[in-house]
């Protein structure tokens, strides 16, 4: 298979569709096509990405995302992660002993209430996880700051009403 040209890469160029009957994305038109387009690429990366990391340090995808929402939001109750992640009770669960079995959290009463626990992170195994994405950290950072103040506010306020939105519509996430 001939490798694609640079203006066949998936870096650089959207899907065009070849009929209408085809299931390949379109090629976008207006701004926000091309917007949804980009989120659309960025979220695939990111879920290779991480699926890739979390194969690293034998864990599995559900496991690595739920240890980024503990890093995000802190320690939390079971429930607190379901509704956040959108899993049953019982996968949360599940989860939470797969991580408590390899040494990433720990669960601990819960003092604002005793009946249930929190999950808390253990640090030691936290920091060798980060090490996993010091270099994307590190690029990610270089990319944000070739950007114009005023562009990285646009982008701010975009993510910001982006996770509102997804609070508010009850499919996961949480206030800070």
């Amino acid at each position: 298979m001939a490798k694609p040209t640079n203006a066949e890469s998936p870096r650089t160029s959207p899907a065009k569709a070849v009929n209408k009957n085809s299931a390949a994305v379109t090629a976008p038109v207006t701004a926000a096509d091309r917007i949804v387009l980009e989120i659309r690429k960025f979220i695939a990366a990111g879920i290779f990405f991480n699926a890739q990391m979390a194969d690293r340090v034998g864990l599995g995808l559900t496991d690595m995302q739920v240890l980024h929402m503990l890093q995000l939001y802190g320690p939390s109750t079971p429930s607190r992660l379901a509704e956040w992640t959108g899993l049953s009770s019982g996968g949360v669960t599940v989860a939470l002993d797969r991580l408590e079995k390899a040494g990433y959290i720990r669960r601990e009463p819960n003092p604002a209430d005793r009946r249930s626990l929190l999950a808390t992170l253990v640090p030691a195994r936290i920091r060798k996880l980060a090490a996993l994405y010091e270099g994307v950290e590190s690029e990610t950072r270089r990319l944000i700051g070739t950007l114009p103040p005023h562009d990285l506010e646009a982008v701010i306020r975009f993510f910001e009403t982006m996770h509102a939105a997804r609070v508010d519509s009850g499919r996961g996430g949480t206030k800070p």
